[in-house]
């Protein structure tokens, strides 16, 4: 398992990108899967900056990386604010664009792009954010 923690700023999420999709390649992912991860990451870690943290710099974000069989377990966690995964309801997008509110759109987003996420909070530990994502096709041997 490879675990890193980085300051919640906008400019380390590339390098959390970077770190994610290594452990993706590691994987077995192919490039479609891999970019699928990143981008979840991305959003999720978007989130914690400017959702839990309430801006760029008020924390840090540790991410872990644990590869399994054919699959990748990513935790994210913070000490910011906490919130309810299942109250974030999902984006309005079948209404006029002037109309949209698209509180939700990166959750939604993120459970698409994953194939498990799930959400703990406490007082005194923070917030855990894990996402699963499984390998579509297994690795072949050469």
């Amino acid at each position: 398992m490879t675990v890193k923690t980085f300051a919640s700023r906008f400019e380390n999420l590339a390098r959390i990108r970077e770190l994610v999709g290594e452990a993706a390649r590691r994987a077995g992912f192919n490039d479609a899967e891999v970019y699928d991860v990143m981008l979840a990451v991305d959003e999720a870690c978007s989130n914690i900056i400017e959702h839990a943290y309430g801006g760029e710099g008020h924390g840090d974000i540790e991410c872990a990386c644990e590869i399994l069989d054919h699959s990748l377990r990513v935790t994210l966690h913070d000490w910011g604010e906490s919130f309810d995964l299942e109250r974030v309801p999902d984006p309005e997008c079948d209404v006029p664009l002037e109309q949209l509110r698209l509180r939700g759109a990166g959750l939604a987003l993120m459970r698409r792009l994953m194939d498990d996420i799930r959400f703990d909070s406490s007082s005194d530990n923070g917030n855990t954010l894990t996402m699963l994502k499984h390998a579509d096709h297994a690795p072949h041997d050469p």
